[in-house]
């Protein structure tokens, strides 16, 4: 229901989001990079929403995720987001932007803008995609203090720490193994090993750390890991699914689709029946709900 130009979202809070992990749901993390698509995933059904790290440098700065995003730019559009929408957010912190200091920065940074779910990783900064070549690691026992820096800077027990490993493209799947269950062990509430490479691999991982703690995974197109269904994913055990550059390739795609249309024929009109037009886009954005709104302090 939308009130006050916002969507009232169901199962915002992070004890919900706990609760529906202990419950083994199926949670679906769209991927977001802004306000707009995060009201739009919103429209559409999604309760959980993941702000990638990628798409926001890909949108915002027009470059590759290759640690070029700063905190104060994730925390800023982790604000937006939240004043928009009542949606779960998981938000990617990346590293943390440095040592277990930094990365309490971030914690309580991200928390305060209105993250519900922090994820941390163990590669070393600038880092770069995790379905790109010649990622490093720090050593495990530098995240695992960063895990704990991480649980100990919240302000609120509910809000789930995510510990991600990039491991398995620099050690191999068992040295990955390995770190994410030390990063449980250091208080992590979810694990995330990016980019298995196949669906062996899945498999094997939820055997290995399905009950240590939930899973989540990603899917990439184009990327590392063979492209699963979230219902798949869920089938084989993972709890958390995320889709997080989907929405920029989409949008990538059509924005240059419909620029080669405009350079071609100097006007919209072969491309109209793929846009909304003015009207039918301030109905998604709500502009007459808010425009009542404000008429009320008239």
């Amino acid at each position: 229901m939308q009130q006050a130009g916002r969507i009232e979202a169901k199962g915002g809070a992070a004890q919900d989001l706990r609760a529906r992990l202990a419950r083994r749901e199926c949670i679906v993390a769209p991927g977001v990079f802004d306000a707009l698509t995060s009201h739009i995933a919103a429209m559409a059904g999604f309760d959980t929403l993941y702000l990638s790290g990628a798409a926001l440098a890909y949108t915002r700065l027009g470059q590759p995720d290759v640690g070029l995003v700063s905190v104060s730019e994730l925390i800023d559009t982790t604000a937006l987001i939240r004043d928009r929408v009542d949606c779960a957010l998981v938000v990617d912190g990346d590293t943390g932007f440095g040592n277990a200091l930094n990365v309490q920065r971030t914690i309580r940074g991200l928390e305060r803008a209105g993250a519900q779910a922090i994820q941390i990783e163990d590669q070393t900064f600038p880092k770069r995609c995790g379905h790109l070549a010649g990622k490093s690691i720090v050593p495990a026992s530098e995240m695992v203090g960063k895990i704990k820096a991480a649980v100990d800077a919240r302000h609120d027990p509910a809000t789930l720490i995510i510990g991600r490993t990039d491991a398995i493209a620099v050690e191999g799947f068992e040295k990955a193994i390995e770190r994410a269950r030390l990063y449980a062990q250091a208080g992590a509430d979810m694990l995330f090993v990016e980019a298995p490479q196949s669906r062996d691999e899945l498999t094997r991982m939820v055997g290995d750390l399905a009950d240590v703690a939930p899973l989540m995974g990603n899917m990439v197109e184009g990327g590392r890991t063979p492209l699963h269904s979230a219902q798949d994913m869920h089938a084989l055990g993972f709890s958390l699914v995320i889709f997080p550059g989907g929405i920029v390739r989409a949008l990538a795609r059509c924005a240059t689709d419909y620029y080669a249309s405009l350079k071609a024929h100097g006007e919209n009109g072969p491309f109209r029946d793929r846009m909304f037009d003015f009207h039918e886009l301030n109905g998604v954005l709500g502009t007459d709900g808010l425009m009542k709104d404000a008429s009320k302090y008239d």
